[in-house]
């Protein structure tokens, strides 16, 4: 330890609620002697847009077990708490006093170190730092992702089209997961199309691993509830894993009891089933309790011993090295102009039941309903339901963006917004899928029971008892031929459009209209 004139120099490093990793960056380049761990709840996050309560619970239970973990391996740590009197409530502020507080007569805070930070208006005020407090600030990069920021620039750069395929190939070869040599296991890239079956009758589904709320789980249940009594979100029934430790569990419990079935299910949809077959790992990926690898490394350790089939584990690792780093890659290659982009210049405000789930409409009801539950929804839920409504609805983008931000456990902004905007909303016309994913109500009764206990008639396209989706997809079909009549994956549809019966074809604009004038619509700020 070096002493200089009988002060002793330490080096501070910020930990956001996504960087839970003991193998941090920040971490690994500190002498742990000289340094000081900084951990803040802030205000200012929490009221970003009006986070889930149960996504509270989370985030803030997770830092305060982390703090304690790293505590027990040797390292100071600095821990605000929310309710802290002189909590200033953003970072910048909480930074400021961590140096003033450490700054004495036997110590100074000499410099800070920091992991480059996941979500772009972080990154930019902690690229402030050096200005605003007169010290070095070492920002390192967050090598917890398989491609770096620059490795994806290199791929995309020159590229007409950005497409996961090819992308994701590359990360194979990169990581050598179910590789032999340099051809995929089991003779193909993908899968997909063995992962798309309907839901059956019967179908026997492992219950999901549930955590008891622990003492320090429960003080914070306690301060989100009293601090937070108007956001959505059953919180005194939370049930996710909170450490490292039960995070490994909950992989292990995927593997044992789900992963064989998730496959072929994996884009079912069920009443009174949220879970189904899917890991719900993800919150514990997005914040750092586990890493990317490790998980795909036991994945594919499964699929060696026999226990589960080449579909499933291909299409979840293709999930987490290929979609999950894609998407990554979006984000930094187009932020920040990415977050305004609005294609189809989609203006309406987010219809109220998107806060309630009362809707007569069960699939919307279904997925709203067990998300203001759980804060969780899977990915055909987001994208073919609640995202498909919004988009025929002609949404905001960033309206929908800012109630996925809201709402999801695993949502942060690198990964939510452009999964958001680009794929559910075709805010950006394209870069990011070929095509709006928009449907009737076809395709979910197909991928769900859903339309069974609806009030609505799935197989009618006109009059008030039919399914809103049906005369929804015509009309937003109709309302955008000029920017999407050119687009060849939407070919067929135009056609049938266009040989529609022009009597008919009135009765289906009147259909989506009367029933767009019944939604009542509220601004996000309205939740807060």
């Amino acid at each position: 330890m070096v002493v200089i004139d009988n002060i002793m120099p330490k080096t501070l490093i910020p930990i956001f609620a996504d960087q839970l990793t003991q193998s941090l960056s920040s971490l690994a380049a500190a002498d742990r002697a000289e340094s000081v761990i900084l951990m803040m709840e802030v205000m200012g996050e929490a009221t970003h847009v009006p986070h889930h309560r149960t996504k509270l619970v989370f985030l803030f239970s997770a830092m305060r077990h982390f703090a304690q973990r790293l505590r027990d391996a040797g390292w100071e740590v600095d821990y605000i708490y929310l309710d802290e009197p002189a909590n200033t409530g953003d970072f910048t502020g909480e930074v400021k006093r961590a140096i003033a507080r450490h700054t004495q007569a036997s110590q100074k805070i000499e410099k800070i170190y920091v992991t480059e930070p996941s979500i772009y208006r972080v990154l930019e005020t902690v690229k402030e730092w050096q200005a605003v407090l007169d010290r070095p600030v070492h920002i390192f990069r967050d090598d917890r992702f398989i491609a770096t920021k620059d490795e994806f620039a290199d791929w995309a750069h020159g590229r007409k089209e950005l497409r996961l395929e090819y992308f994701y190939r590359e990360m194979r070869r990169k990581t050598g997961l179910l590789m032999d040599g340099d051809k995929p296991v089991g003779g193909a890239w993908n899968f997909d199309k063995y992962n798309r079956k309907p839901p059956k009758k019967n179908m026997q589904i492992a219950p999901m691993l549930k955590f008891t709320p622990n003492l320090v789980t429960q003080d914070v249940i306690d301060m989100v509830a009293q601090r937070f009594d108007t956001r959505i979100g059953d919180i005194d029934t939370f049930f996710y894993a909170v450490t490292r430790e039960d995070a490994l569990r909950a992989l292990e419990h995927f593997i044992d009891h789900r992963l064989a079935d998730f496959g072929d299910y994996q884009d079912a949809m069920m009443v009174d089933e949220p879970f189904l077959f899917h890991s719900i790992l993800s919150p514990y990926l997005n914040t750092g309790l586990l890493s990317a690898m490790e998980v795909c490394l036991a994945i594919e350790a499964a699929y060696a011993a026999g226990k589960a089939p080449i579909n499933a584990v291909e299409g979840f690792i293709r999930q987490i090295i290929g979609w999950r780093e894609y998407i990554r890659g979006i984000y930094w290659y187009k932020m920040p102009a990415y977050k305004s982009l609005n294609y189809l210049n989609a203006t309406e405000d987010l219809p109220d039941f998107f806060w309630t789930g009362h809707t007569d409409m069960q699939c919307l009801s279904q997925t709203i309903q067990q998300t203001l539950q759980y804060a969780y929804a899977h990915h055909i839920q987001r994208l073919m339901i609640t995202g498909n409504f919004a988009l025929l609805a002609g949404v905001d983008p960033y309206a929908v963006h800012e109630w996925y931000l809201s709402v999801y456990l695993d949502a942060f902004e690198w990964v939510e917004l452009p999964n958001t905007l680009g794929m559910s909303q075709f805010g950006d016309g394209g870069l990011l899928g070929s095509k709006p994913y928009t449907s009737s109500g076809a395709y979910i009764n197909r991928m769900s029971n859903y339309c069974k206990s609806c009030r609505y008639d799935v197989k009618q396209k006109i009059g008030d008892k039919a399914c809103p989706f049906n005369a929804l997809y015509w009309h937003f079909l109709d309302r955008h031929q000029d920017k999407l009549k050119d687009n060849m994956r939407l070919s067929m549809p135009y056609r049938n459009l266009e040989k529609m019966d022009v009597q008919y074809r009135s009765a289906l604009m009147q259909t989506a209209e009367r029933f767009l004038d019944t939604l009542s619509r509220s601004k996000t700020k309205e939740y807060l």
